[in-house]
């Protein structure tokens, strides 16, 4: 089963705090290990202004979109730059049908200067397993998995994205048992 360009949701059994109710964009999985960004964990407001302001990204974004996020608790000192797919530069890293994973400090100064992507998502770090890791914890009832179009992952409502994801797959997250089985 390969997991990119799904997203994980988080089970509400999660006992992580770093996970609990995420939901997870996967960028990159195979036999070495999965790599994923978090959309739906906000960074505080207060930093804001001045990571923006870090980047040089201090002037209008020629109505194009950034949304700032905790991707992950893996290299947390690093940004990724989740985004549609009207731009590509060499080391984007296209992954499914309108999304892009780019980590250069090229996109940032393409954002800065209002010509990066309609829109983006700016990862602070990332969620990542090693091989193996993350099917062990799928058959361990850990997280459930979907395949969704490019607006779930860009949607700028963050807060309900978790219960949005099961929504969609019909499905009461707090109807679910903590407790699983093998057939």
């Amino acid at each position: 089963m390969d997991l990119t360009g799904q997203i994980l949701i988080s089970m509400p059994s999660m006992l992580d705090e770093r996970f609990h109710k995420t939901v997870i964009y996967m960028c990159a999985h195979s036999e070495d290990g999965s790599m994923g960004i978090i959309i739906n964990k906000q960074i505080d407001q207060d930093i804001y202004p001045d990571l923006l302001k870090q980047l040089n990204i201090d002037k209008p974004l020629n109505n194009n979109k950034i949304f700032i996020r905790y991707g992950g608790p893996v290299e947390a000192g690093r940004g990724f730059v989740l985004h549609t797919d009207d731009v590509i530069q060499k080391g984007s890293l296209p992954i499914n049908k309108g999304i892009v994973l780019t980590s250069t400090a090229e996109i940032f100064d393409d954002i800065a200067k209002g010509k990066g992507p309609k829109v983006s998502i700016l990862a602070i770090g990332y969620a990542g397993w090693e091989a193996g890791q993350i099917e062990h914890e799928i058959k361990q009832n850990s997280w459930m998995t979907l395949s969704v179009e490019s607006s779930f992952v860009f949607n700028e409502q963050v807060t309900n994205k978790w219960n949005e994801a099961y929504r969609i797959m019909g499905i009461d997250p707090t109807c679910l048992s903590q407790f699983s089985g093998n057939a």
